[in-house]
């Protein structure tokens, strides 16, 4: 089995701080850290759609560096701290994922760690065409 990993840098600046990689590629899986809906300047949209659209961006801009994309996504995690996102957010992974539909988990959480974001996302593809 090869054990071979590739680190994914994404744009975070907790990922020096935390010690981290935005997505971590081993053989045909790709694996994304907990993704929140910072923009570059460090802005974070006002809605939870518009959160979980911007982490969905940089999950699918972290799958590109590993030679994937969406459509090899099979599982999902979302953390809200409401339940009263979780419509908004759904919709959001069911326009993303309605034709690939992988495995989800949607978690209510106390808080992240972010206090501006109400929603964080995480997600693991595979790629049978990876080199292994």
């Amino acid at each position: 089995m090869n054990t071979n990993r590739d680190l994914i840098a994404g744009v975070s600046p907790y990922e020096e701080i935390i010690g981290f990689s935005r997505a971590v590629r081993v053989g045909d899986r790709i694996l994304v850290s907990g993704t929140g809906p910072v923009w570059p300047d460090g802005s974070v949209p006002a809605d939870a759609a518009a959160q979980a659209r911007r982490c969905f961006q940089l999950v699918e801009a972290a799958l590109a560096q590993a030679g994937a994309g969406l459509a090899d996504v099979v599982r999902t995690r979302m953390y809200l701290t409401s339940g009263a996102h979780a419509d908004a957010v759904g919709k959001v992974h069911r326009d993303l994922f309605a034709g690939t539909r992988p495995a989800a988990t949607m978690v209510i959480v106390s808080g992240l760690l972010d206090e501006r974001w109400v929603v964080e996302v995480e997600a693991e593809a595979i790629r049978g065409d990876c080199e292994t």
